[in-house]
């Protein structure tokens, strides 16, 4: 039986082999009806590209390589699974590392990936000043595209969650529903996402109540910070509400605030920020700023792929609008509840 060709599934679909092309290698945007009727005609044909031979002919391996902070975040976990959809709907493979919370291992992981000849790279950089050498090393060699978090000095593109619209949208929601004495626990601001989220917030918390600049707690994105946090406010002065830079931090203020036997949020609400799954499966369900995981990883797939189709231009900065997903620990009602849980998770 012949081979089928790309030609084949042109003439299949009704459009020129160089709109074929583009849908299959993900090249450039094509129309998403355009997309479906190629991928149908693939399908119907059972036509499959010839990675080795595309690779040859374009000098390149059509892998791309990422590097996260810590996959066991459940934020990066869903981010890479968006990642790789994104990339296998384009043809091209993801060679994925751990960089451990760690700028050296970060930087090792890099180079090996690419020693690997990945076409592009995705980073997702630990830390703003620490891992900067190794982003603008990178952007050297191959197109680069910072993900979520966000280095100085490199020419490469980004891709990004809005974070001040996204805290200042919480303490917008939180000021509606009653709560105008605050305090916020997040992270040391040595990367960009958690700079933004404490920027946001100090201004505007703080255009609301001078104290809520004061009522601050910075350590790291982990359960175990927030759970040490929720201790040290529970023996302070309380707050109305707390504000919490990301989800991992909220679960373990959470459970500091319930073992010293408040009720959240008939004592003290509480809010996170990107959604991850388990803001919807714990008692009370989670406030949170949620992140669209989904269209981030798209999002920094299509621009990775355009640098490579064009690798000239001056790089783009993108930034996705993030939404408030109102649940019980800010006294949302049980409709508001349900539909927050029916959203996607991110992390």
């Amino acid at each position: 039986m012949a081979r089928v060709t790309m030609q084949d599934v042109a003439r299949e679909a009704g459009f020129s082999v160089a709109t074929v092309s583009r849908v299959l290698t993900g090249s450039r945007r094509v129309r998403p009806d355009v997309v479906r009727a190629v991928r149908a005609a693939q399908e119907r044909l059972g036509y499959r590209t010839n990675q080795l031979a595309s690779a040859l002919r374009r000098q390149a391996t059509g892998t791309v390589g990422m590097v996260v902070p810590q996959i066991s975040n459940p934020f990066f976990t869903a981010l890479v699974q968006a990642v790789e959809r994104s990339l296998h709907r384009s043809g091209h493979g993801l060679l994925l590392c751990d960089g451990e919370e760690s700028p050296d291992v970060e930087a090792e992981r890099v180079r090996t990936l690419l020693a690997r000849q990945v076409d592009g790279l995705l980073i997702v950089p630990y830390d703003a000043e620490q891992s900067a050498a190794c982003v603008r090393e990178a952007a050297n060699e191959v197109p680069v595209v910072q993900l979520d978090r966000v280095v100085s000095g490199a020419k490469s593109d980004s891709v990004a969650v809005d974070n001040e619209l996204g805290m200042a949208e919480m303490v917008r929601h939180l000021a509606i529903q009653g709560y105008q004495q605050l305090a916020f626990v997040g992270s040391q601001p040595t990367n960009s996402t958690a700079a933004e989220r404490l920027r946001a917030y100090l201004a505007h918390a703080g255009a609301r109540d001078e104290n809520n600049r004061h009522r601050v707690l910075l350590g790291d994105f982990s359960t175990a910070w927030g759970q040490k946090a929720g201790g040290d406010i529970v023996a302070g002065e309380m707050p109305a509400a707390i504000v919490c830079a990301n989800d991992l931090i909220a679960l373990g203020v959470l459970d500091a605030l319930l073992g010293h036997g408040l009720h959240v949020p008939d004592d003290i609400a509480l809010a996170g920020f990107d959604d991850i799954a388990f803001a919807t499966l714990i008692r009370p369900t989670l406030t949170s700023v949620r992140q669209p995981v989904d269209e981030l990883g798209a999002e920094a797939v299509r621009t990775l792929l355009s640098r490579l189709s064009r690798k000239d231009g001056m790089p783009r900065k993108i930034r996705i609008q993030p939404e408030i997903v109102p649940r019980q620990s800010t006294g949302a009602t049980t409709s508001a509840s349900a539909e927050g849980c029916s959203g996607t998770s991110g992390g």
